[in-house]
């Protein structure tokens, strides 16, 4: 119960700052003897509250992203909902053998990320434009990009804030505090959606006294994780976010 509850701390922190909190919680339970469903529905659930605490830390960073947020919600809901039907449907190998992949993806994303905004911008300057301007193709682009976040984040939930983060940070030209809050939003989004549908459809699957106790860990960890968070500068939380997703890399490879 400590073991849990302690990743849970950890988890909700990491979150808020990152996103991949369930590379914690995830290994633990399966390292006490849950299995992989049950751990992944057990994780779901019980990260809600921290996403809710680490949301709320970053509310002022939300502000002014509403016209973006309205056409990303939709696709990480829609996005989520499908994740969670394929994790109630398919072989659990199927889906994560991917995971490195994608992994290895958005950390590249998010480690070039500033030059690909600097390289927008002299366009967007060379065509008249303001910078903060977003054309119809890369907001395609973004919720395409959301949305297939959401159907990941619906199966498997590890390590979706960097996938997040990453491609934010490769079509918009935004601080990566302010993406970084968008991306605890979105992210409890489909914790939520999963969460409900794991409940619905496999109430007796998931372990509630893991996920009461991962629950309350990362509520915690979640105010932890968003008070320290907005202290970092954008290269220290992009060391971070490297730092995190190559951590949960490896453990990904040597499960």
């Amino acid at each position: 119960m400590v073991l849990i509850a302690l990743a849970g701390v950890g988890a909700g922190a990491i979150n808020a700052i990152v996103g991949s909190g369930t590379l914690i919680t995830f290994p633990t339970l399966v390292a006490l003897g849950y299995p992989p469903v049950t751990s992944t529905m057990s994780n779901a659930v019980g990260l809600v509250a921290g996403g809710v605490s680490g949301t709320w830390g970053y509310r002022r960073e939300l502000r002014g992203q509403w016209n973006r947020l309205r056409w990303q919600i939709p696709a990480s809901l829609v996005g989520a909902g499908v994740g969670a039907w394929l994790l109630l449907h398919l072989p659990e190998k199927v889906f994560t053998q991917i995971v490195p992949v994608l992994l290895i993806g958005a950390l590249i994303l998010v480690v070039i990320g500033p030059r690909i905004q600097s390289w927008a911008r002299r366009r967007a300057d060379e065509s008249g434009q303001s910078a903060e301007h977003i054309s119809a193709r890369r907001m395609t682009a973004l919720v395409l990009a959301t949305f297939a976040v959401g159907i990941y984040g619906g199966y498997f939930t590890a390590a979706q804030g960097i996938l997040l983060v990453g491609a934010m940070g490769a079509l918009l030209p935004e601080s990566m505090q302010r993406m970084n809050a968008a991306k605890n939003l979105l992210s409890l989004l489909v914790n939520v959606v999963a969460a409900v549908a794991y409940t619905l459809v496999a109430f007796d699957r998931i372990s509630w006294a893991a996920a009461g106790l991962i629950a309350v860990g990362s509520l915690v960890g979640g105010f932890l994780g968003a008070h320290y968070g907005r202290r970092l500068s954008p290269n220290a939380l992009r060391a971070v976010i490297v730092v995190v997703g190559l951590i949960g890399l490896y453990r990904l490879l040597s499960v």
